[in-house]
């Protein structure tokens, strides 16, 4: 989809969307319980329907009330998968699956897109060498077979924290108990804490005991829940630029005393907008390309932690970088670093999405300002698919090229 976004004023006020992150973890959790569970307010982007599509294949059943979504759980240990669970480009669903494959003594197939399948997975491939399970890996694809076991895991925390919460989502369901031992530096521990958060609405008992251990009681059941969706502060940071960008938006539905890691957007916009700092994105990563954007605009800032954005969606610094040259900016990339300086002007060029929903949305912040028209703006739909919709609402003037 092509869209071409005119300079413009905006005014009124825009909510923050269903947390898409939450809305994976409520998800899963009440499909693993045995009665009917109800979530309020759920995302339906696509990387959360591939979480309800991947479960229903496993047998639990899904009917949408309106904007509350009825969960009937399935007894994992006697799943039996349908067919192929199609977790489509979702990393999260992906990675939060793969264990609780290895408790319903099944022999599972996972596909979807050739880019997720590229992203690593090297920490589940090692648990599946050291327990002798099948973990067959492919360009679009990725079968799995056995039965995990509890004990103890030992993980590097400088990888996604997503392998952390797909073992603590299958341990509890385990014979044995567990410990998970995190080796520092421990990176993005807030989503971590956000699953443990939802564990325990589920009556599941997995806690810290120190900084980097997490310990897990066997032999658990997941109890049936109602439970509501907060706001997604990544999602919503694009509201919060917007709103930095013009005077006449005001921005709903966050929760200030939220889990989630990303709320740190409000305190990094403000260090821009007023300086030239620099800020650590290693516990935000999913906060670069808008941060990026709007150092560009303001005041410039280097940015380190940076060096996992090479695994997400795209390269997002060096796609940001692509984009960010086209309205006249200067990124410099190293390691584990990002220097971003200030001063863009309309941009010269059509933009790229890059296939990366937090690509097309941090263009676009920029473009209701200054203008542009962006190649793959379909991209959207994998976290933030009313994304344009509530533009319009705020009075940008979008116009659909093509698709």
């Amino acid at each position: 989809m092509v869209v071409k976004i005119e300079k413009s004023e905006l005014t009124g006020i825009a909510k923050f969307p269903a947390s898409k992150s939450i809305s994976h973890r409520l998800i899963i959790a009440a499909a693993l319980a045995n009665g009917e569970s109800a979530i309020f307010r759920i995302s339906k982007c696509d990387d959360v329907m591939a979480t309800i599509a991947s479960m229903s294949s496993l047998g639990a059943e899904f009917t949408f009330e309106g904007d509350v979504l009825k969960v009937k759980g399935i007894d994992i240990s006697k799943a039996i998968p349908k067919d192929a669970l199609f977790v489509n480009e979702s990393g999260s669903t992906l990675r939060f699956l793969i264990p609780l494959a290895y408790l319903t003594g099944s022999d599972i197939t996972f596909r979807g897109a050739k880019r997720l399948f590229e992203r690593p997975l090297g920490i589940y491939a090692d648990i599946a060498k050291e327990q002798g399970l099948k973990f067959d890996l492919h360009d679009d694809s990725l079968n799995v077979c056995g039965t995990i076991r509890g004990g103890k895991y030992e993980l590097p925390g400088n990888v996604s924290s997503q392998f952390i919460t797909g073992l603590l989502f299958a341990l509890p369901m385990a014979e044995e108990d567990s410990k998970i031992v995190i080796k520092p530096p421990f990176e993005s521990r807030p989503y971590v804490d956000m699953t443990l958060d939802t564990l325990s609405k589920f009556g599941i008992c997995a806690n810290f005991v120190d900084e980097n251990t997490i310990t897990v009681v066997g032999n658990q059941k997941y109890r049936p829940a109602s439970c509501y969706v907060e706001g997604d502060w990544s999602g919503g940071a694009f509201l919060l630029a917007l709103n930095m960008l013009h005077d006449g938006i005001s921005v709903e539905g966050f929760d200030s005393n939220s889990l989630q890691g990303d709320k740190v957007a409000v305190e990094y916009f403000e260090k821009i907008r007023t300086g030239t700092p620099t800020l650590d994105i290693t516990d935000c990563p999913d906060l670069g390309p808008i941060l990026f954007a709007m150092a560009a605009y303001f005041n410039g800032a280097t940015f380190t932690g940076t060096k996992r954005l090479k695994i997400k969606e795209s390269d997002r610094a060096e796609a940001m970088k692509s984009e960010l040259e086209k309205f006249g900016a200067r990124v410099d990339i190293f390691e584990d670093s990002v220097r971003v300086f200030c001063g863009i002007h309309a941009p010269d060029d059509i933009l790229l999405g890059h296939n990366d929903h937090r690509i097309v949305m941090s263009l676009a912040t920029l473009a209701s300002k200054l203008g542009g028209t962006i190649h793959g703006a379909e991209a959207i739909n994998k976290s933030y698919p009313e994304f344009f919709d509530t533009l319009e609402r705020l009075g940008i003037n979008i116009e659909v090229l093509d698709g």
